[in-house]
């Protein structure tokens, strides 16, 4: 345990002093009463995606955080495929005593059910949302080499040469995906989707260059724009930090209604028990409020959230029905 020592403090100052290592104490991991009979194991967080890109990390930043609050080892299970529903298919099948933890966003939870005519999983019926964890924008990015200085730039030559420029994303039906159907259409370009199985693999490809524009989370791409290897172009939202503070929107491109938000949350079983649930709920929030998990996420251009679980159960229920309109009208369909 850490000590505190306080030399030469007037009764007064020694009070303030204390009290503001108490302050302190709140946002460092501290161990949370168990149930009776809970935990007794270690926890699995499902991350649907391979390693390298913003679930992985996330969900690994969580995993480290989480572990002395449970009193438990918490280890992170990659299991990719099928723009991500092979491993939230796999989780919506283990045993709901809340050992098991899926790590999602927007793109499965409310994507990607519209868009396979068989996902694996039905969110309403499969899960319990359990607090959204992150909130940020979605970035453009290219690398450092790129003769495109500024989105305009990649505009231009897009319209200058219908589908000869393409543009990366995590996967088809992915948000970053949409976000840039919805950009093409506004702003009428033929641009050549190319999907990959994660922001890790189609950031390898950036930077080879055999990809013009990388369309991803933040937190994906951070430690490469920290390092000057890759550089932002755009944003959707201007609530980013870190090295992404300052990035040009789309809205000050004259690309309008496009403010869109990419979160990350954490589901349960939906029969899981309910006791489990909100010790669940405590823990991960009390994680993500931690010093180093605030540091990492905002390092990586994210917000951390941890919300309640019936504000994120209303968001992902609204977000469900919004993005279902979305698929339609764009008329993606599952590669």
């Amino acid at each position: 345990m850490r000590r505190t020592h306080y030399v030469g403090l007037a009764p007064k100052r020694l009070l303030v002093g204390v009290l503001a290592a108490l302050c302190l104490n709140t946002v460092v991991a501290q161990p949370l009463l168990p149930l009776a009979d809970f935990p007794k194991q270690p926890f699995t967080i499902i991350s649907p995606f391979p390693p390298g890109g913003g679930n992985d990390s996330l969900a690994r930043i969580l995993a480290a955080e989480l572990a002395p609050i449970v009193g438990q080892p918490v280890v992170v299970e990659n299991k990719a495929g099928a723009g991500g529903n092979l491993g939230t298919a796999y989780a919506a099948r283990a045993k709901a005593d809340g050992y098991t933890l899926l790590m999602s966003q927007t793109s499965i939870i409310a994507v990607n059910p519209v868009m396979y005519q068989n996902a694996g999983f039905v969110p309403e019926v499969d899960f319990e949302p359990l607090t959204q964890l992150t909130n940020a924008s979605v970035v453009f990015v290219v690398r450092e080499q790129s003769p495109y200085k500024t989105l305009a730039h990649y505009i231009t030559d897009a319209k200058a040469r219908p589908q000869a420029v393409n543009f990366a994303t995590p996967g088809n039906g992915t948000l970053s995906h949409l976000t840039t159907e919805r950009l093409a259409k506004q702003t009428s370009i033929q641009v050549t989707h190319i999907p990959y199985r994660g922001a890790g693999p189609a950031t390898t490809d950036l930077l080879g260059g055999q990809v013009d524009l990388l369309v991803t989370s933040p937190s994906s791409v951070e430690s490469l724009v920290s390092a000057g290897k890759l550089r932002v172009l755009a944003a959707t939202n201007s609530d980013l930090i870190g090295v992404f503070a300052g990035t040009p929107t789309l809205e000050s491109q004259g690309i309008t209604g496009m403010q869109v938000a990419d979160w990350y949350g954490l589901f349960v079983q939906k029969a899981t028990p309910t006791d489990r649930v909100e010790y669940l709920l405590k823990a991960v929030q009390q994680a993500m409020n931690t010093k180093t998990a605030v540091a990492k996420v905002n390092q990586g251009g994210s917000q951390v959230v941890a919300s309640d679980r019936k504000d994120f159960s209303q968001k992902v229920t609204k977000e469900i029905a919004e993005w279902a309109g979305v698929v339609k009208a764009a008329g993606v369909k599952a590669e």
